[in-house]
């Protein structure tokens, strides 16, 4: 079974180009480098879906478990926010408007993710600096 660290675990969707785009984005951004980062089709997904139920089989859906919780959509993204530095970081103000609002522009996106911006065979290598993060 995979060893779940204590922090911060961003599941992503490996082979959508979108998804890359913004762990890269997040990366470079990002202030506290607390995160770590898992594509959900891999063995640190399926062994949080064990302890975590509400983490979706389809990979459509971006999360973040933090603290014990489970973010899913728009909420993981504000949520990740708070990890960043300023200007992105103040998206976290907005983690109080209901997910159901920023979820249907988030499904659109999602719907058309691969058609923008592609699809890779396999999940992409992350740099040495970065690799360290990178759970399977």
């Amino acid at each position: 079974m995979t060893a779940i660290p204590d922090a911060p675990i961003l599941l992503y969707d490996g082979v959508c180009g979108l998804c890359a785009r913004s762990v890269r984005f997040v990366l470079r951004h990002e202030r506290d480098q607390a995160l770590r980062f898992a594509p959900l089709q891999g063995e640190t997904a399926a062994a949080l879906r064990a302890r975590f139920p509400r983490i979706p089989t389809e990979v459509s859906t971006v999360v973040l478990v933090e603290e014990g919780r489970v973010l899913l959509r728009s909420k993981a993204f504000l949520y990740l926010a708070g990890h960043l530095r300023a200007p992105w970081r103040w998206g976290y103000a907005f983690r109080w408007i209901p997910a159901i609002v920023l979820d249907q522009l988030y499904k659109v996106v999602a719907r058309l993710r691969y058609r923008l911006f592609g699809k890779h065979d396999a999940c992409e290598i992350p740099s040495p600096a970065h690799r360290a993060r990178f759970l399977p």
